[in-house]
């Protein structure tokens, strides 16, 4: 089958020249119709109205034995004023001015109450006929139709009119959608929904699917409600391209299961957004969004604790360095919304402090200051004035260069900007006695094996040796949070995954047993704020991420539930492939969160308190010094010998490298 101009049409007739088939005409006549003029399709209905009633009345004759024949032209005409009048009745209405492809049953109402109206307006003439005006005529001229008649016209009018009125809305929205569409969910986002799509030209729903045994078999809109035991049995006949959930009330665990059933039947599968967004009580076609790496997690976010979000941040001037990256933006508009006195957003890019300047002010205008200040962490001057101008209180430093191989292949880049540009900020904040310095931090720091991961920990080791400094001007209050992976974030694997799957594949996974964990970045954000509020001085807080994924899992889920399957041994004619490319320079298979057993639990379930060791202020600041002498010689392997030093359990990629040569180095026989 060819396409043409839209119409199903056979490729031999297009060839030859034929007549296309019957249902291709129907399908062309419909075309025309829909794309002529308002006023030709008002002309069309009023005929056919006209046509209906008149044929209503012959019935009504029929049922008060008269004979057609017998009636002079007077008496037709009088007959034929009742439709006249009818159609004229319906214009005052306002039934010509629906439109017939999305009736619904306030049209059907209209359309009782003005035939009822015709009627009664009938029935009044006739009664004022024979009462004042039959003297006039002849006696067989007096009331020419029956009560039996009039009862027997009204039904039909009502039958004709509604009924075309039903088969041509049968006819014009009868679409042949590309997607058939089952809607799981036969509440009221669902009932929207399958609304909603009746009038687009995108899909068809064919079924309802509800866990409700007392639906089962029913009918919605006249689509049949079906058990979820029906799903399977769809999808393997070819029926149904897409599954649409329409649950915007449903908890994230229920998600979760529910997309863990469907994922087996490797079908596309999109999601109705939440009720929050649903807000405005309408369901757009538009409004349905591809399934998420969140929706699969299914994590349960926590409501926070107002009190601790409003230590730092209500009335008081909060700063946050590297706000243009994906956890410092989030954070500073969580900020925004908690009434602060004023903020402060730092970052070297000017045009990610500029679109996020112009979203804040334009979400609520007027309501907070926020000062966008271009500047490097580095530079600990800048910092001091930028401090001491705006009077901070609470400095939130995400500022970092956090992509593993990119800095595995600037380490001193990495150095620079994770470690000075830390200190330099740091102590910009002592001397400008900001209150609260909290520093965002990863799981990579915990025994690292990559550059990134070792100047993270360093930085942590910084904030920890100055805080137990006894310092009687230091009024400083310094906290660490360490935390995974966050969904979306720069450089993160998912958005690649999908975009591998919209482009065809092959999806790439490091290695097939590589793990992370994984966090939102609105809940990793508002749990920091949190983690912030408690410290106390040199608290190395850690966000509780729940359980570690399988990253190749995750990408089986996201093929499958893009309604395509993975191609591999067992099934060669699958869809897309997954290719293992190996572990990026300085990459582990697993990341951890504690680099020791000294944890304990805090007011919040989901913070836990690390005790980590550190070293004195007069010992890191040593080492520094040993870092900024090897950035001078670009000496990187002297670099890794002071990380050695440093931080616990570092090893980098080539130290691991050596050993496994060396363990699979044969002992010679003696």
């Amino acid at each position: 089958i060819g396409r043409h101009k839209g119409l199903k049409i056979p490729r031999r007739q297009l060839r030859a020249g034929s007549s296309p088939a019957p249902g291709t005409i129907r399908m062309s006549f419909k075309n025309k119709l829909l794309s002529s003029s308002r006023k030709s399709k008002q002309i069309l209905v009023a005929s056919t109205d006209f046509l209906s009633i008149s044929l209503a009345v012959l019935l009504a004759c029929k049922a008060s034995n008269i004979d057609l024949q017998d009636l002079v032209l007077n008496e037709m005409l009088r007959l034929l004023w009742i439709p006249a009048l009818t159609v004229l009745i319906f214009y005052f209405f306002g039934i010509y001015r629906s439109v017939l492809r999305y009736i619904d049953f306030v049209v059907i109402y209209l359309l009782c109450k003005a035939i009822i109206t015709a009627f009664l307006f009938n029935l009044v003439i006739r009664f004022i006929y024979i009462n004042f005006f039959h003297n006039f005529f002849d006696d067989s001229f007096q009331g020419l139709i029956s009560n039996l008649g009039w009862i027997v016209g009204l039904l039909t009018s009502i039958i004709l009119v509604i009924g075309s009125r039903i088969y041509a809305n049968f006819i014009l929205s009868n679409k042949n959608s590309e997607k058939r569409v089952v809607i799981y969910g036969a509440g009221s986002a669902g009932i929207q929904l399958a609304e909603a799509l009746k009038v687009s030209q995108e899909m068809q729903p064919i079924a309802f699917i509800d866990s409700d045994t007392s639906f089962h078999g029913t009918y919605l809109g006249g689509i049949k409600i079906l058990s979820p035991k029906k799903l399977e049995k769809l999808i393997l006949r070819g029926k149904v391209d897409e599954v649409l959930i329409a649950m915007p009330s449903a908890s994230k665990n229920v998600l979760r299961d529910l997309l863990n059933q469907i994922e087996t039947y490797s079908i596309k599968v999109r999601i109705l957004p939440g009720l929050a967004e649903l807000a405005q009580g309408k369901v757009l076609v538009s409004e349905l969004k591809e399934v998420q790496i969140s929706d699969l997690l299914g994590r349960y976010e926590v409501e926070p604790n107002q009190e601790l979000i409003n230590k730092n941040i209500k009335d008081k001037v909060v700063c946050i360095t590297g706000a243009g990256g994906s956890i410092g933006s989030e954070i500073t508009r969580q900020v925004f919304t908690n009434d602060p006195k004023s903020i402060v957003i730092i970052d070297t890019s000017e045009y990610f402090l500029y679109s996020l300047k112009v979203e804040l002010e334009s979400t609520m205008p007027n309501s907070v200051k926020v000062h966008s200040i271009l500047a490097n962490v580095c530079n600990q001057a800048r910092m001091i004035e930028i401090f001491k101008t705006f009077k901070v209180d609470t400095i939130y430093h995400t500022a970092a260069y956090k992509h593993v191989p990119l800095v595995e292949e600037n380490p001193f880049e990495g150095v620079i900007n994770n470690i000075i540009g830390t200190q330099a900020c740091l102590k910009a904040a002592i001397d400008s006695k900001v209150e609260t310095f909290v520093l965002i931090s990863t799981d990579k720091a915990v025994r690292p094996t990559n550059i990134m991961g070792a100047t993270k920990r360093f930085a942590e080791m910084i904030l920890q040796s100055y805080s137990h400094e006894k310092d009687i001007n230091n009024v400083t209050r310094m906290t660490m949070v360490r935390f995974g992976n966050v969904l979306g974030s720069s450089g993160s694997a998912i958005p690649l995954f999908q975009k591998q799957i919209k482009d065809g594949g092959p999806v790439t996974v490091t290695d097939p047993e590589v793990t992370r964990y994984f966090m939102s970045i609105p809940e990793a954000a508002e749990l920091v704020i949190q983690a912030g509020a408690m410290g106390e001085g040199g608290d190395v807080f850690v966000l509780d991420m729940g359980e570690s994924v399988r990253i190749f899992d995750l990408a089986k889920r996201l093929i499958n539930l893009n309604g395509l399957e993975v191609k591999d041994e067992n099934n060669p004619n699958g869809d897309i492939e997954i290719v293992f490319t190996g572990l990026r320079p300085g990459e582990k298979l697993y990341e951890e969160l504690l680099i020791g057993d000294n944890v304990s639990k805090t007011d919040h379930k989901h913070i836990l308190k690390a005790q980590e060791e550190f070293m004195l202020k007069a010992k890191i600041e040593s080492f520094i010094n040993e870092l900024k002498e090897a950035e001078k010689k670009n000496d990187v392997l002297a670099l890794k010998d002071i990380f050695k030093k440093v931080i616990h359990g570092y090893e980098s990629e080539q130290d691991i490298v050596d050993v496994i040569s060396l363990q699979n180095i044969e002992t010679p026989k003696t």
